[in-house]
């Protein structure tokens, strides 16, 4: 059976991204992007709810995203969740989902042209251990 994971939001940046480089001189920038939900409850309040995402992007996508994207900027973001585990300090498991991005595309008023398919094998992004993260 065929399965799908697929990830597509709409967002401002919450910070400005930050990249790094993995111990191969590989490229990663991560950033924040919130999404918002408006809704009416039943007794006729208003409401928003914010979500937040960290997004992840490799090679020269990662380079494009630091290059380009800043705080407060409307974005596209397609690609696949992800989820981490790690061991604290405290020997408590953690874990985070990711989005890793695989397009994103600069919306509003500044926009430019869309960032390329990051394409790094003929499937699409390659897989990376945890410890090739540097953050």
């Amino acid at each position: 059976m065929a399965s799908l994971n697929k990830v597509m939001i709409i967002g401002n940046l919450g910070s400005e991204p930050e990249m790094r480089f993995t111990p191969n001189g590989r490229p990663v920038t991560s950033f924040r992007v919130a999404t918002n939900r408006v809704y009416t409850t039943a007794e006729g309040e208003r409401k928003e709810e914010t979500e937040w995402f960290t997004v992840v992007s490799w090679g020269n996508l990662a380079e494009q995203c630091n290059q380009f994207l800043t705080k407060g900027r409307l974005v596209y973001v397609e690609g696949r969740l992800r989820t981490r585990p790690w061991e604290g300090q405290d020997g408590q498991k953690h874990y985070r989902t990711e989005i890793i991005a695989n397009r994103v595309t600069f919306l509003g008023r500044q926009a430019v042209s869309p960032l390329p398919d990051e394409k790094v094998a003929e499937g699409g992004i390659d897989e990376f251990e945890a410890d090739d993260i540097p953050f």
